[in-house]
């Protein structure tokens, strides 16, 4: 009986993992054991990475509300209980969009919150 090499599967796969490390520096794109390496790691880190984008903005977000709410006398904890006692219910990244691109209808919110602390 022949010796069966699974040659057409064996094929693709190795295409397949091949095409993954397109792009990759010499011996990582062309080499099947050093690609597939390279492949599985970027995999990796891809995977923590979408994780660890999404405290990166929610950071991001908090420094900009944190910013824009000091102009205006008030810290990001003050501004944030006011919000809750005023009952607005806007997440982190409205509020920083509106810090950012709408400073006015923020300063307004804020004021909201403010003026809920105060009673």
């Amino acid at each position: 009986m022949p010796r069966a090499k699974s040659g057409t599967k064996n094929t693709r796969r190795r295409k397949k993992l091949l095409s993954q490390a397109k792009g990759y520096y010499g011996a990582k794109s062309r080499l099947f054991k050093v690609a597939r390496e390279t492949v599985d790691k970027a995999l990796q880190y891809a995977y923590r990475d979408r994780r660890a984008k999404k405290r990166e903005f929610r950071a991001l977000w908090i420094i900009r509300i944190s910013a824009a709410v000091r102009a205006m006398g008030l810290n990001y904890s003050q501004f944030m209980n006011g919000l809750k006692k005023a009952d607005i219910t806007l997440d982190r990244k409205a509020l920083a969009n509106l810090a950012y691109h709408d400073p006015k209808a923020f300063s307004e919110i804020a004021e909201a919150a403010k003026a809920k602390l105060a009673s």
